[in-house]
């Protein structure tokens, strides 16, 4: 069996084994994600995998076997590339403001898919806040495939997306310790044509190892520090966006190096309904946003094409962001398809 071939050199890779290469760490994540692997090997293989330090060419392979197991959508009419945000941390200290910037984006007229878990394992998640706003999950592709196309958002749960994946992340409570696929799927794209991925790393080290896997994928991705493990900047003070293109980069901003000027009366409560309540009221302009929230809503424009323009998308963000933009005014479009 793959798993028991590959066990051994996995366990012993911390001290003088050796990585596996892209093909062995595909073969070997097709065959937990294809499922029928005995509960003893696929523990055992998980657990050593999250011990071992992970290579870019291990997370390439596991990623190629993620992709090709995945349900693709199309996508959607608008002509503009849709926004992806993996959705699989959650609120602990700070509110979960991630369904601001998808309900921002979404009114300017960007599509914005987010998929995630349904439950928070104690933690207010995205799911939990978009359900009082009224965005619920999609119970089938079709049913995604829908909401985004009509409606430009959409929150697909793990299982609809890729039920391999989800099966694996499930394990976490029965085996105590995240495994690969908790990485894997933040790095996930839903769609058939490529969406713009917005991917958050914990810390400088995840930071430094994904930068290192887009650019040796060629992939397109928008990356930051995650905020408690949400892709959105921090309300109080801006981390450092990056642009990755065909896997070259381009630092839309760097870190700020103090505190935003922000009081904590600012921000609500953070419950999913006080979350929710307070994102009604700042749609509605009855208070303006954080700027590092305002910038990566203009990073985000910059990166689905809605401007090539990055002075542009600034622009756009302030207005909508500063409540000034109502369904009774104008706002800049989007450039013209070629």
């Amino acid at each position: 069996m793959i798993v028991a071939r590959y066990l051994k050199q996995i366990a012993a890779a911390g001290a003088a084994g050796e990585d596996l290469d892209e093909e062995q760490a595909h073969d070997l994540f097709a065959a937990l994600l294809d499922g029928g692997v005995p509960d003893l090997e696929l523990g055992a293989c998980l657990v050593a995998l999250q011990v071992k330090p992970e290579s870019i060419q291990e997370l390439s392979g596991f990623h190629r076997a993620a992709q090709e197991r995945r349900f693709a959508l199309g996508s959607p009419p608008s002509g503009l590339r849709p926004i992806v945000f993996p959705a699989y941390g959650g609120a602990v200290r700070e509110p979960n403001l991630l369904p601001l910037l998808a309900l921002l984006l979404r009114r300017i007229g960007v599509p914005v898919l987010l998929h995630g878990t349904l439950e928070g394992g104690g933690r207010v998640s995205a799911a939990y806040v978009l359900r009082e706003l009224g965005v619920l999950p999609s119970i089938s592709l079709a049913h995604a495939q829908q909401a985004i196309d009509q409606d430009l958002i959409a929150f697909v749960p793990t299982a609809v997306l890729c039920p391999g994946l989800a099966n694996l992340l499930a394990l976490r409570n029965r085996l105590g310790v995240a495994n690969p696929a908790h990485r894997v799927v933040r790095l996930i794209d839903p769609f058939r044509e490529g969406g713009m991925r917005v991917i958050g790393a914990a810390t400088d080290a995840a930071l430094a190892r994904t930068g290192s896997f887009l650019a040796a994928t060629m992939a397109d991705a928008l990356l930051l520090k995650s905020t408690e493990g949400e892709p959105f900047v921090n309300p109080r003070q801006r981390p450092r966006i990056q642009l990755f293109r065909q896997g070259v980069e381009t630092v839309l901003f760097e870190e700020e190096s103090a505190p935003a000027r922000v009081s904590a009366g600012n921000f609500p409560a953070i419950d999913a309904a006080a979350t929710a309540r307070w994102i009604r009221l700042a749609l509605d302009g009855r208070f303006p946003l954080p700027h590092p929230l305002v910038n990566q809503l203009a990073c985000c424009l910059h990166a689905s094409g809605y401007t090539d323009d990055m002075n542009q998308a600034k622009a756009i963000a302030a207005v909508e962001a500063g409540g000034l933009v109502s369904t009774d005014r104008e706002v800049p479009r989007p450039r013209e398809s070629a």
